[in-house]
């Protein structure tokens, strides 16, 4: 039985940016854990004395059980709160990061990384709905805007923070910084995010966890991407593979089967009948399958075939999470005064002349080239991520708005699991027909095979053209009305008109002043540092270049 809708007062969203900032939070600390991780692989394998195939695991575990419990944990928001599940994740998430500090031994150290996967699906099922539901309707662009701002500056400290604590403490350090700040963030959640106001958005019906659902989704996407990384090197023609691609089909058609038959699913299907939905999904897959790849070549470009050191190289590819820190802002805020789609349009085209852009480097042209494409292609990503997540987001009912979100999620990390699978196939494959078939991470041990290298990034390259290309043809096919009215809103429309109007009325408020918005401290920093960085990067660079003019083994 559905209760009557909560009674709306001015005020309802009067603390919108008090709720958003320990969201923000999660998502920077969640964002953070990630990158610091990449930056102590190596040292994780030296101190337990292990392969880096081996350690690869250390990542792998989480992105198996992230992609797993990420749609689930979702609905179980959407069923039981929102909010409460979000604080749950942060506290396991915690605990995982102090047992993963503490663990003696490889085996315990991968038990503590699942526990902190369980936590981060936990908070990333619920971030986007927390986010969205804390905001007025007509704000979601500044929501979402908001949230990949979050994200930019996680990913900008990530490898600055690793990187420092590396050279003077040991990598457990790393895990054991994260525990204050989950707590904190935890208790800020508690304090802070406003549980009357995701009343306004939470579903009150009675409904039943989809079990079947649940399962038969975790399975596949675990097979899935665990065929996609496939860390034991199996031929794509082995009786092994094979098989488990046909258990993944015969997963997902199941999952659809039993999907469409569950009284109360985990995920409607019937929403891809929603062209903003269907379209915003397959374009998110596609631009994160083509965006992944200026994630995983440019740092193995830097280091291992320029011979730059990793401090180095790391601000240097800052400068793409800053270009997404300033497009996400700015691409929420005209959202919401004006039709998405075309700010989406707009990304794609960004990011398919970033993609052209990238093809033409090599190891000899001066670094500004890079740099250039890089904060391109980070601007892409903020103007065509944030209008196609509220194109998404908004073609959903309030009550699916944490599975929908938890989905959008998925999505992004499959097109990402899927995109640095194949990139790095075509790099290696390219390497291999030069003579050198050699893991990517023993570049800078082989002297000679940069070249092989710059040979499959112009092909990888052209790839993710043709995918950005491609997220654009299908961005095009979107509809153009700003947010979709679902059938199971229509009860609850004078409350959004109410909402509306309310919101529209007040002026002069403290709310046109808020958290890591477009008029915010942090963001004119972001854009004020941006010039001093680049010329110190570049002066970097020619230190470096008239250090090794010597050399010639690219």
């Amino acid at each position: 039985m559905e209760t009557n809708p909560p009674t709306v007062s001015p005020s309802s969203y009067a603390h919108k940016w008090r709720s958003f900032f320990p969201i923000g939070l999660s998502l920077f600390t969640n964002v953070l854990s990630m990158t610091m991780v990449f930056v102590a692989l190596s040292a994780i394998a030296e101190d337990f004395e292990i392969t880096l195939k081996l350690v690869s695991w250390v990542v792998i575990i989480e992105s198996l059980v992230l992609s797993a419990l990420i749609m689930p944990m979702g609905r179980v928001g959407d069923m039981f709160g929102w909010k409460r599940i979000h604080v749950i994740g942060l506290l396991l998430f915690g605990l995982g990061a102090l047992s993963t500090g503490l663990a003696p031994s490889f085996m315990l150290l991968i038990g503590a990384r699942l526990i902190m996967a369980v936590g981060g699906a936990m908070i990333q099922s619920t971030q986007t709905a927390l986010a969205i539901a804390s905001f007025p309707p007509e704000e979601q662009g500044t929501a979402i805007g908001s949230q990949s701002t979050a994200v930019a500056i996680g990913g900008c400290c990530g490898p600055i923070v690793a990187g420092l604590t590396l050279q003077v403490l040991p990598w457990e350090a790393m895990f054991f910084m994260l525990v204050p700040l989950s707590l904190l963030t935890a208790l800020s959640a508690m304090i802070f995010i406003d549980t009357s106001v995701l009343a306004l958005r939470q579903s009150t019906l009675v409904q039943k966890f989809d079990w079947g659902g649940a399962v038969l989704s975790a399975l596949a996407v675990t097979v899935l991407v665990t065929l996609i990384n496939n860390p034991i090197d199996l031929s794509v023609t082995s009786g092994l593979f094979v098989g488990a691609a046909a258990t993944v089909v015969v997963l997902l058609v199941l999952f659809c089967f039993w999907e469409l038959r569950a009284s109360s699913p985990m995920l409607d299907l019937r929403m891809f009948n929603n062209l903003n939905f269907a379209t915003s999904v397959a374009a998110r897959g596609i631009g994160f399958m083509a965006s992944t790849t200026v994630q995983l070549l440019p740092p193995i470009l830097l280091i291992s075939v320029r011979g730059m050191s990793s401090g180095v190289a790391g601000f240097v590819l800052v400068l793409n999470f800053l270009g997404m820190a300033i497009a996400s802002t700015t691409a929420g805020r005209l959202s919401d005064k004006f039709n998405p789609k075309p700010f989406a349009v707009f990304g794609f085209v960004l990011l398919i002349i970033s993609t052209i852009w990238m093809s033409f480097g090599d190891a000899k042209l001066p670094l500004w080239f890079l740099m250039g494409a890089l904060m391109l292609n980070g601007l892409a990503l903020g103007f065509w991520n944030v209008p196609n997540q509220g194109l998404l987001m908004g073609a959903l009912p309030s009550a699916r708005l944490g599975v929908g979100g938890a989905f959008s999620n998925l999505t992004r990390n499959v097109g990402n699991v899927t995109g640095q699978a194949v990139i790095t196939a075509i790099v290696v494959a390219a390497m291999a027909g030069k003579g050198f078939d050699i893991p990517l991470n023993e570049i800078a041990n082989t002297p000679g095979s940069g070249e092989a290298f710059i040979q499959g990034w112009k092909h990888a390259f052209w790839l993710a053209s043709a995918l950005a290309l491609a997220g654009l043809f299908v961005t095009l096919f979107t509809r153009t009305t700003r947010r979709e009215k679902s059938v199971s809103e229509d009860k609850h429309q004078t409350v959004q008109n109410l909402i509306q109007d309310e919101v529209e009325s007040r002026n002069g408020n403290d709310e046109q002043a808020p958290i890591m918005s477009g008029s915010t401290p942090a963001t004119k920093t972001i854009v004020m540092s941006f010039p001093i960085m680049i010329l110190a990067v570049i002066f970097m660079d020619w230190i470096w270049r008239r250090k090794h003019s010597d050399r010639t083994d690219y």
